[in-house]
């Protein structure tokens, strides 16, 4: 009995922490999985739960304290040294409870707003912490007081507990050590990989259901997040989730269904680069892209949701209105990517944030400044936020005006300046432009309609009470489109100018399809002088914005964006969109639809749009292997840097020639 309590004694803290860990992290879960009870239920997915989750729990245990299970097992004791790492030890098992206890405690506020456990969103947001403290202090104030508590009595109790399980314990002898560390060693790495297999233990490996908020239950928030964590240090990531295909077939392929004739493409340095001929041959228009944060179709009458838009409902009958428009993601910079560059999505971060997209990348802003056009990118709040500032300086946009160049504003929030402030300053941008002569593209970027939805009081008739809800702030921001337009329509700028408003995403995007795609749907419309009334009902991407509008605008140039010009597309085209949700990806066509899945074989459906629901249905392989090509093109061209304008390689080639004529 005295030797195993000696063998025992120095990891007896270790093993008390996992212990209550594993209690922590197995009610969650559980208090999660009733939560969700009917999702659950649906799946059959309660026994899949408990079970693997409990494989998931241990692994994750393994990764946390492994190492320093194994630091016990070689220097513990009562000499200088071990009295050393006992404190390091009390740190080590006080902050790793802290860690996934918050972290389990936040899910909840997680799922509500993303409709999954915490993932790299959790982690890409903490490098903003005023706009994210803000927002939380003023839309989450219980959750906020709550998560301080709770960390601060953990982080106490954490710290005496261990002290006191650290006290009066027998250890080893030295020659001993060795054989325990190897020990060690094996249990924690076979409890980490939780495999034998080739590869270690995954998120694909639990996952079981159709439901990707089901699928994340199964592990724990600390395993989630630091998965997540794990894949953003290869953002090259989509062959390895969905599987390989040929570069040569993945160019095949793309370039196949951009609806370009194959000789079109004719640069080896640019692959996707194409000359489109722009429908519109007058004097060439103003573009103003109205970003709208966070408005998806539900909040959209005249899309069939709710009562809110009653100006976007009246503009979208007096312009080219898209039915079924798709958001590429659910966060605002892949909408940015979109609608500013018409890159594809991938599982990867946005290239609105990734260091090879800082500098030459194309956008339309770059194009059009070769034009001889004024760029502009107008926020209301900090430009900086999510590497915007950096992506479109480096990319074409020659102006950007943020919440510090406001001066006396109606109203400033956690997220800036009020949409009508930014619609006024917006307004009087352009009228300046138009004084000078000058022809201009600016991107107008809202955030009102944004958790924890503050704006002006007195401006609308609130649609429910308290108001600081979701649906009151989409109605402000409606209310500030339409006093834009008002100005806009008195303007001089008017007749020389082409607009969109389209939505950057839905908000809280969810559900228990393995990709929502009614939660994808946006609102879009083009006005200005000239522009057809129309209500089209093709599914149509943000992709497809851009070539479109540059079209519309009377642009013609070669660019590498492989999204069609609406304009020179039949009206019997059945359409396609493709929807990255988090590491899902669908590809719809006409209602056939492709979704691919980390290390799993592609799903084929059929897509309800009156129902909104996706139907099970066998997909041939073609349309297997289009959705695959869509997917990996957006990851091989960001790597090999096959995305950028013409005259980058125009440039690139004249250097190279230089320097051979030198030498």
């Amino acid at each position: 009995m005295a030797s195993r309590f000696t063998f025992l004694g120095p990891f007896r803290s270790i093993l008390c922490f996992c212990v209550i860990a594993l209690l922590i992290v197995t009610l969650s879960r559980i208090g999660l999985g009733f939560w969700q009870f009917d999702r659950v239920v649906a799946v059959g997915g309660w026994s899949h739960l408990i079970i693997q989750g409990l494989r998931v729990d241990l692994a994750t245990l393994c990764w946390l304290w492994g190492v320093a299970a194994l630091g016990t097992a070689l220097l513990s004791g009562d000499h200088l040294l071990g009295r050393s790492w006992n404190s390091v030890l009390r740190v080590w098992l006080t902050l790793g409870l802290w860690l996934m206890l918050f972290l389990e405690a936040s899910t909840p506020s997680f799922i509500e707003e993303y409709g999954i456990r915490p993932n790299r969103l959790y982690i890409e947001y903490l490098i903003y912490p005023k706009e994210v403290l803000s927002m939380l202090w003023t839309g989450r104030k219980l959750e906020l007081i709550f998560g301080a508590l709770l960390s601060l009595v953990t982080l106490w109790g954490g710290w005496k507990l261990s002290g006191s399980l650290l006290k009066s314990v027998r250890y080893p002898r030295w020659f001993f050590r060795p054989a325990i560390a190897l020990l060690v060693i094996v249990v924690a790495l076979l409890g980490a990989r939780s495999s034998l297999g080739h590869r270690p233990l995954n998120p694909a490996m639990v996952s079981f259901a159709d439901d990707p908020l089901v699928n994340s239950l199964v592990t724990n928030s600390s395993y989630s997040l630091f998965f997540a964590i794990s894949q953003m240090k290869s953002e090259a990531s989509a062959s390895k989730m969905y599987g390989s295909m040929d570069e040569e077939k993945v160019i095949e392929t793309i370039r196949k269904e951009s609806g370009r004739e194959l000789s079109a493409f004719t640069s080896q340095a640019i692959p996707s680069l194409t000359f489109n001929p722009a429908s519109y041959q007058g004097k060439p228009k103003n573009l103003v892209v109205i970003l709208q944060e966070s408005l998806g179709a539900r909040f959209v009458g005249n899309l069939g949701g709710l009562p809110l838009t009653p100006n976007i409902d009246e503009l979208s009958e007096q312009g080219w209105s898209f039915e079924n428009l798709y958001a590429t993601g659910t966060r605002s910079v892949r909408g940015i990517e979109a609608v500013t560059t018409g890159f594809t999505p991938t599982p990867a971060r946005s290239v609105v944030k990734l260091g090879k997209s800082q500098h030459g990348f194309f956008s339309i802003a770059a194009l059009l400044k070769q034009h001889g056009y004024e760029t502009q990118f107008v926020y209301g709040g900090e430009s900086h936020f999510d590497n915007m500032k950096s992506f479109f300086l480096g990319n074409g946009f020659g102006n950007i005006v943020d919440e510090n160049d406001y001066e006396n504003p109606a109203f400033t929030g956690s997220w800036g300046v009020s949409d009508e402030d930014l619609m006024r300053r917006a307004n009087s941008e352009f009228e300046q432009f138009h004084k000078q002569g000058k022809p201009f593209f600016s991107l107008v970027f809202s955030s009102s309609n944004h958790d924890p939805f503050e704006f002006p009081d007195d401006r609308i008739e609130l649609y429910e009470q308290p108001k600081q809800t979701r649906n009151n702030a989409a109605k402000y921001a409606d209310y500030a489109v339409g006093e834009f337009f008002k100005l806009a329509k008195k303007s001089d700028y008017w007749k020389d100018t082409l607009f969109l408003i389209v939505a950057d995403h839905d908000s809280r995007v969810g559900g228990s399809s393995l990709v929502p795609i009614s939660r994808f749907r946006i609102p879009g419309i083009i006005l200005g002088e000239g522009v057809e009334v129309k209500r089209d009902q093709r599914v149509v991407s943000q992709i497809d914005l851009a070539p479109t509008l540059l079209s519309m605008m009377g642009i013609s140039d070669s660019y590498p964006m492989l999204g069609q010009d609406l304009t020179r597309v039949s009206d019997d085209w059945p359409g396609r969109a493709l929807m990255q949700y988090d590491k899902n990806m669908a590809y719809l066509r006409g209602d056939d639809v492709v979704v691919l899945q980390p290390e799993r074989e592609p799903s084929g459906f059929k897509y309800d749009f009156l129902e909104q629901t996706l139907v099970a249905k066998p997909q041939s392989d073609e349309m297997k292997q289009v959705a695959l090509a869509w997917a990996l093109w957006g990851s091989l061209a960001y790597q090999k840097s096959l995305y950028r304008p013409q005259d980058e390689v125009l440039r690139r080639d004249s250097l190279i020639s230089t320097e051979t004529t030198l030498k």
